[in-house]
């Protein structure tokens, strides 16, 4: 059974034991008390179980509690024991995102249940306390997804649905385990366990002992209890359209400052930035982070500040008026008084012959360690020549045999920051390919060459490989803007400021109320630091708008 994939955004080091399981002294208990109310277990009740609504933090004041960590196969594992002191928590409580462990009262329980709006508002008011339980809930989620059990995934590794269900669950940053029929030899007894054969492939078990057949990303996320919540009659004071490194700032931003705040995403959060596999040249800090790490802390603390983050929810369209409507694909209706456009550019789909045909069958659009996996010691071809590419060359580096990034210019000093090229001169499994297109692709079935050539000779060349990896430009996402008129420039990214004819240089659009930060803004720096500053500065303009909206009315 394979758990390796499934790479948790945030490390546990053997060190972290005493920060993960924190025992909680009487003057610490005492401040917490006002949040919580006191409940009772018998021995042998469960406290809290697996997939069942969060209960929030459960702090321990009598008796014992045993946590266990479980899958949808009959695989478990005891976690830890937690006494008088210590407290039942992870990340997720916050956002009362489902339970992932059972947790079994081995004696009489007597505990102090905080639940996750008094939770947060707990780690607000009390800084020092709640650096603490922030810390040892951050390293019990990372905990979790490195045992790897909940969800199990059964299937062929390498084919289109399974690597689909696996970037969700690693999106989400949810544990799970994957059974590779090819690979694994329980795979074969689990499938007739449950009376499955390969029409029903990828076959998901839910730790609740749900089957799903051949499901899609909708079912699974139904089955697990992630499906966001919607309220259509509430009326926010900032939707934020995508949740990138831009539009998890500001929510950051606005919901610490008090601002009601949804943040809506059609994925996850974490956008193209989460995806890399490493940035190095992000401020503050020095060894470099995960894109996959960075995002995960930047959705922690819009939680910790009550922001109300929903994915995947598509927009499908904005209407604007003197209360903005985002209308969603499934349906729903979300009110705000304004609206920040955070959603961000997509890689661009290649005219090459055949792409279609591979895709997800060795074409991606990612770099995951999924991926890296997948093309272990084999020869890869990367298109692109942006700092994305450059990251994700580094990282597939050191996974395969030999990485050939292709890209049309003379070189990569146009596009790409210096460290990332000096990274790739010294990787001697790296090899670029300048003023070179992918003109066919070839297979049947799944990817098995690649087409190169030269574009000052014509020369052309045949590349046996099964993966390749299209970093090749960026589409802005603004089709759901629909009868809004905000302004775009001639590729379609948003017009803001003196470019939308205002008369000072903000991030507002054309239209009052609606502004737009990161990739998806015009003229913007494509860079992470960028897209948080940004996220940052325009919550300082909407206090602005919103002043000024009160006064006139």
């Amino acid at each position: 059974m394979d758990t390796l994939a499934n790479e948790p955004a945030v490390a546990n080091a053997p060190g972290d034991e005493p920060k993960k399981y924190p025992r909680l002294a009487a003057a610490e208990i005492a401040r917490i008390a006002p949040y919580g109310s006191e409940r009772t277990w018998r021995a042998g009740e469960y406290v809290v179980r697996t997939g069942d609504p969060a209960n929030g933090m459960i702090l321990v004041l009598e008796g014992r509690v045993r946590i266990v960590q479980r899958d949808g196969v009959g695989d478990s594992a005891v976690v830890v024991e937690h006494g008088p002191g210590n407290f039942l928590a992870e990340i997720g409580q916050l956002a009362g995102m489902p339970e992932l462990i059972d947790g079994v009262a081995m004696e009489d329980v007597r505990a102090m249940v905080v639940r996750p709006a008094c939770l947060r508002a707990l780690m607000v008011a009390q800084a020092a306390l709640g650096e603490l339980i922030m810390q040892a809930m951050m390293l019990r989620r990372a905990a979790l997804i490195q045992r790897g059990r909940g969800p199990t995934l059964i299937g062929r590794c390498n084919e289109p649905a399974m690597l689909e269900l696996q970037a969700l669950l690693r999106r989400k940053h949810y544990p799970y385990s994957v059974l590779d029929i090819d690979a694994d030899e329980d795979a074969v007894t689990v499938l007739r366990k449950f009376d499955a054969g390969h029409a029903d492939l990828p076959l998901v078990i839910c730790p609740n002992g749900t089957i799903l057949r051949c499901p899609d990303t909708m079912q699974v996320l139904s089955c697990l209890g992630l499906l966001p919540e919607l309220d259509g009659t509430r009326v926010y004071d900032v939707a934020i359209i995508g949740a990138g490194p831009a539009g998890l700032a500001a929510a950051v931003y606005a919901a610490s400052e008090g601002l009601r705040v949804i943040v809506l995403d059609a994925l996850s959060p974490g956008g193209q930035a989460g995806a890399s596999a490493r940035i190095e040249n992000y401020l503050g800090f020095p060894a470099g982070i995960s894109g996959q790490a960075l995002t995960a802390n930047a959705y922690a603390q819009a939680q910790k500040f009550g922001a109300h983050i929903a994915s995947p929810v598509e927009v499908a369209q904005l209407e604007c008026g003197p209360l903005h409507r985002l209308r969603t694909r499934a349906g729903d209706t979300i009110q705000s008084r304004t609206v920040i456009i955070a959603s961000g550019a997509a890689y661009r789909r290649p005219p090459i012959p055949n792409r279609m045909a591979f895709e997800g069958r060795g074409i991606y659009y990612w770099a995951s360690p999924v991926e890296a996996k997948l093309c272990a010691r084999q020869e890869v071809v990367l298109v692109g020549g942006g700092n994305s590419a450059g990251q994700a060359a580094v990282f597939l580096g050191a996974h395969a045999a030999h990485v050939h990034i292709v890209i049309r210019g003379p070189g990569l000093e146009q596009s790409m920051s210096r460290y990332l090229i000096d990274r790739i001169a010294a990787q001697p499994n790296i090899t670029v390919h300048a003023q070179t297109d992918v003109v066919d692709l070839t297979g049947d079935g799944r990817l098995s060459g690649a087409v190169l050539r030269r574009r000052d000779t014509g020369r052309q060349e045949m590349m046996r490989i099964q993966h390749a990896f299209l970093f090749t430009g960026a589409e802005p996402n603004t089709s759901w803007l629909g009868g809004c008129q905000v302004g775009v420039d001639e590729k379609g990214f948003v017009l803001t400021g003196r470019h939308a004819g205002l008369p000072t240089s903000t991030l507002e659009t054309c239209v009052p109320g609606v502004f737009a930060i990161g990739d998806v803004r015009s003229g913007s720096t494509k860079r992470v630091a960028t897209a948080v500053g940004e996220g940052a500065a325009v919550v300082a303009q909407i206090h602005g708008y919103l002043a000024a909206t009160l006064a006139a009315a």
